[in-house]
């Protein structure tokens, strides 16, 4: 009887990783009506990181009214762990760009005071273990909001409080974490992320992912100086360096903020799900391992969940096949990495509505193609 490992990331816009690893099932049951599925939907920091993570960890959801990214209140759910004093934090649930309007976009006025409030309230359950997932952030403020929810105050020249967004990082003189040291001192947090941008420069947080949050060429660039200027105290104040560190730039320097703030080990997500679902002890045995997401391409290879899914195939001999949307430019790097094939789930022209809407269907479809080809002379 062969046993298959189905480790698909969610195909954003479209259906979850839990979603696409029942499709894949299903297309493996008509080729292969014995075969063993082991179902391990994953994710890497960004959208699904906490859905994943909830079963992984015996978890259960918490909902806890926040200060959105504009400051209105927010509804957003963490992960709780009672068994293992462990939260799940996804930041883009408080402080993500789809909370906004597009009008509403703006990098110089939003804040990640809701995920410290988030953390805050992982605190107040007794949480020793924080996850923070980085991805899909409306802010770039370096996480001074973030800490500000956990006690830490960013002063003017005058002592004044400098209100924590993107736009008034270069008026912050001073910080003072007084109040928010002991407390964070109780817990361990790991930042985890699916990029490996730095903080500032050509691809850090302002440069790469500012437009997107709103801001204008110029808006880019006193963003970028804010960052920089922001380092220069967490180096002076706290001894931290924080600026030629790989992820520091997610979710606007949040990941800086973490490491300067919170202590935060930054860490890839891919790599800290795959830990968490023992995927190692699961691979023993197995024939095959399939993966899939939205887009495949060279971007992948950096951080992506399913490259390291591949990854870790490979090292213990098993191939690895990759299912997408799409397949994107500069793929043949992948196959280094342990991705034997990748293959679209699109049977033909299609829009992208549709792709969308029967993006379950047409997985499971592409999946008993793929399983009938790999196994055809068994």
């Amino acid at each position: 009887m062969p046993k298959i490992i189905l480790a698909p990331n969610a195909l954003k816009g479209s259906c979850t990783a839990t979603a696409a690893a029942a499709a894949m099932t299903r297309g493996i049951a008509r080729a292969l009506p014995d075969a063993e599925c082991v179902e391990l939907p994953v994710a890497d920091g960004g959208d699904g990181l906490a859905e994943v993570l909830t079963a992984a960890l015996d978890g259960e959801h918490r909902r806890v009214q926040v200060t959105g990214p504009r400051f209105a209140p927010v509804d957003a759910t963490l992960v709780w762990s009672p068994s293992r004093r462990t939260a799940v934090v996804e930041m883009a649930l408080a402080s993500g760009l789809a909370l906004l309007a597009e009008r509403e976009r703006d990098a110089t006025a939003t804040a990640t005071l809701g995920t410290g409030e988030l953390m805050r309230a992982a605190l107040d359950l007794g949480a020793e273990h924080i996850i923070v997932g980085l991805g899909g952030s409306a802010t770039n403020d370096g996480g001074i909001g973030m800490a500000q929810a956990l006690g830490w105050r960013f002063l003017d020249t005058a002592g004044q409080p400098v209100k924590p967004v993107g736009g008034r990082l270069a008026d912050v003189a001073r910080s003072d974490g007084t109040a928010g040291g002991p407390r964070l001192a109780a817990g361990r947090v790991e930042a985890v992320g699916d990029v490996d941008n730095p903080r500032t420069g050509p691809r850090g947080a302002a440069a790469v992912y500012g437009p997107q949050k709103g801001a204008s060429p110029a808006q880019v660039a006193a963003l970028d100086a804010g960052l920089d200027h922001l380092a220069a105290l967490i180096e002076r104040d706290l001894g931290r360096k924080i600026a030629d560190l790989a992820g520091a730039g997610a979710a606007g320097g949040l990941g800086a903020g973490l490491v300067a703030f919170a202590e935060a080990a930054l860490r890839p997500g891919a790599e800290l799900v795959l830990d968490v679902l023992e995927l190692e002890r699961h691979l023993d045995g197995a024939d095959l391992v399939l993966t899939a997401e939205g887009r495949i391409d060279a971007q992948t290879a950096h951080g992506k969940a399913p490259a390291a899914v591949a990854a870790r195939a490979k090292a213990h001999g098993i191939p690895c096949i990759a299912l997408a949307g799409s397949i994107g430019e500069g793929v043949g790097v992948l196959h280094a990495l342990g991705i034997a094939a990748a293959f679209s789930l699109c049977r033909g022209p299609m829009t992208l509505e549709e792709a969308e809407r029967d993006a379950a269907q047409l997985l499971a479809d592409a999946v008993e193609q793929v399983v009938r080809a790999f196994f055809v002379r068994r």
